[in-house]
């Protein structure tokens, strides 16, 4: 019965620091490991005795902080110059010099009209004649055929809205601050329309990166909407695919969070697959043609969360996961090649990963199954051949942090619009989200990006579509 209650209480104090508590895992060692502590209590030092105090004041001048002075404006910035000549007259002076200040000013997007306008010509001798031919000049070719919005607009449309999460009611607002009333069915519209136009460039973009021999997998829920739930919204999910080696995106909405989804695109896969603890990768590992890597993270955080209950133990295991991380900061912070972080591993993190996997097998024996250092021991026993996978690679990953990270446009986007409104809609955001998280990991602007594309891709080869991804575009 106290083993089932302190199961409980666990359970309890997780969900309270999932809602209210702190989401950073930072650990912080009280002691130095070659410190001893002494085996005996510290007496407390003797009151002193009671002296007469003598009230002194000596006025200190307060020295004032160093300044970092101001912050050194972007170098690619345009740069508008205002030469502000004294109101004296300055005639008959000479100019000895300038003082310059700048000043980092906003000037609001602005919509505007773009106007073609061709001319027409025929010759005099044709204008008597019924059948004759002007001359006249071809339009270009418009993202949307037949739309009043441009390459710009649908652009700036789909970062607002995906990027920094603005949904569409707002967006309609700001325009009408612009005195332009734009219907969110119009607006809709041209979504749609970017969507079909850039569909095939997202199917070029899931082929490339389910070629890469390294993927991160990682998945995250979102609600839809769904007519046949009435009153309910239906909790899909995004299934993440990240290649860190390539540094591509793909983003793939499923209804749920089957091993279905996985499967079907996965299917071809060879490589190396890194993935959180979810029961639904294990089959993957059984594949020939695949490498199961689970994520130290998230066996390190296990041990993170046994901490308040058994601080001594779970300290250790934090200890050895800290010095194992710090090894992976010492190949980046040396930016060494593969092959270098290779055998750093093998010299310095090897022997640390067979010393934690001895004492975590020693440690379970002597747990409860169920109490929180039982349950990180289990969770770390069951995977700890694919926890220890990343070692014999270079090119490889201790963690599927990468893959987390580009999650959190998702979260942020949940934060604002809540759900998507159709299946068919939250399968047109896993679109976006793989570019722009493409473009994210490869420094590239989105928005230029995305204009430069809504430009080109109605004539570009469709043989040639790879050209124009977020990591092969030249800007």
């Amino acid at each position: 019965m106290e083993s089932r209650l302190a199961d409980m209480q666990f359970q309890l104090n997780q969900m309270k620091r999932m809602i209210y508590g702190a989401k950073r895992e930072r650990f912080i060692k009280n002691t130095d490991e070659n410190q001893m502590e002494l085996p005996f209590e510290i007496e407390p030092e003797a009151e002193p005795e009671k002296q007469q105090e003598t009230i002194t004041y000596t006025r200190t001048k307060t020295k004032r902080k160093n300044h970092p002075g101001r912050m050194a404006l972007p170098d690619h910035l345009p740069v508008t110059e205002i030469i502000i000549e004294p109101e004296e007259d300055t005639t008959g002076m000479k100019c000895i010099g300038k003082e310059v200040t700048d000043q980092l000013e906003l000037v609001p997007a602005k919509l505007f009209i773009k106007r073609y306008i061709r001319p027409k010509y025929i010759k005099p001798e044709d204008k008597e004649t019924l059948t004759h031919k002007g001359v006249i000049a071809s339009l270009p070719v418009f993202p949307i055929e037949k739309g009043i919005a441009g390459p710009g607009l649908l652009a700036q449309i789909m970062i607002d809205k995906f990027v920094d999460h603005l949904p569409i009611y707002r967006q309609i607002e700001r325009f009408k601050r612009e005195a332009i009333k734009i219907p969110a069915s119009t607006i809709n519209g041209w979504q749609e329309a970017v969507c079909s136009l850039l569909w095939p460039l997202y199917e070029n973009l899931k082929r490339r990166v389910l070629q890469q021999g390294y993927l991160q997998v990682d998945e995250t829920p979102i609600q839809v909407l769904d007519k046949t739930k009435k009153g309910k919204t239906h909790r899909g999910y995004h299934w993440i695919y990240f290649s860190p080696l390539e540094k591509t995106v793909l983003f793939d909405y499923q209804h749920g969070r089957s091993r279905e989804g996985p499967s079907k695109l996965l299917k071809d896969f060879s490589g190396y697959l890194q993935t959180d603890g979810y029961k639904v990768y294990d089959s993957f590992g059984n594949k020939k043609s695949i490498t199961h890597l689970n994520c130290m993270a998230h066996a390190r955080r296990e041990f993170e969360k046994a901490l308040p209950y058994d601080k001594e133990k779970a300290g250790y295991a934090m200890n050895m996961f800290q010095k194992i991380y710090a090894i992976e900061r010492e190949a980046r912070d040396k930016n060494l090649s593969s092959k270098q972080r290779h055998e750093l591993r093998l010299e310095k993190a090897l022997p640390l990963l067979n010393e934690l996997g001895k004492w975590i097998v020693e440690t379970y024996k002597s747990s409860l199954p169920k109490s929180p250092m039982g349950k990180a021991c289990a969770y770390c026993m069951t995977r700890w051949n694919k926890l220890i996978n990343y070692v014999h690679d270079g090119s490889l990953e201790i963690d599927n942090n990468l893959a987390e990270n580009a999650i959190r446009p998702i979260t942020l986007g949940r934060k604002n619009y809540l759900f998507a409104g159709s299946h068919r809609g939250a399968e047109r955001a896993a679109m976006f989200y793989s570019f722009f998280g493409t473009c994210k990991k490869n420094d590239v602007n989105p928005f230029e990006w995305l204009k430069k594309v809504l430009e080109i891709i109605p004539e570009h080869k469709v043989n040639q579509l790879h050209e124009l991804l977020p990591q092969n575009l030249k800007l």
